[in-house]
This record gives structure tokens, sequence and C-alpha cells, in this order.
């Protein structure tokens, strides 16, 4: 299952994220998402959980929790299936110039 966690401190790294998440089970894949040019944190990322159970018990335990004194949300990430974010462009597709 995978998690979205927001308000991130900009301090945290990816080991300690996943040694947070690993205390409530195996950690599949874990990504802290950095601005492409700074390469410094954006504030938040996504934690994939082996377990659903597991992963709903980290959910409960710490959205809304204070980590490094900021309030962190942490709930179900969505999923936004394939071609979200990019360009959109298109230009006028599907509509007509009368």
């Amino acid at each position: 299952m995978k998690v979205f966690i927001g308000g991130l401190p900009l301090e945290v790294s990816e080991a300690e994220l996943n040694a947070v998440f690993g205390d409530f089970g195996p950690v599949k894949s874990l990504r802290i998402v950095k601005d492409r040019e700074t390469k410094e944190s954006r504030g938040f990322g996504f934690v994939e959980m082996v377990n659903e159970a597991e992963a709903k018990e980290a959910i409960r335990c710490m959205n809304g929790q204070s980590y490094y004194g900021k309030r962190i949300t942490v709930n179900i990430a969505e999923d936004k299936g394939p071609g979200f974010g990019g360009n959109g462009g298109g230009g006028n597709r599907g509509f007509s110039r009368n």
C-alpha cells in the first residue's frame, strides 16, 4: 500500500523516514520528492509498505503528529493513474471552431 506523507521538515532524510515507517512493518520503497534544480526536499514523500494492515496502522499512528516541530499529514496515496502530471498541452483538441 502506498502512503503519502506531507508537511515533512526539510532536514528529514529518506534513511530516517525508512526507519520510522520500518517500525510498523517492512518498507517496499520510499521517496522524498525533491526540487529538480536545488535537489532540496519539497516537504512531501511516499512510502510503499508491503502489508496493507501495517500501512494503515502507520497512518493511524502518525497522521497529525508533530515531527521536528511540524505537524505532518499521513494518508493513503491517491493513484493519479497514467499520464498524470504531464505538460497538458493538447492545443484545441476537442473544440470546434465555428
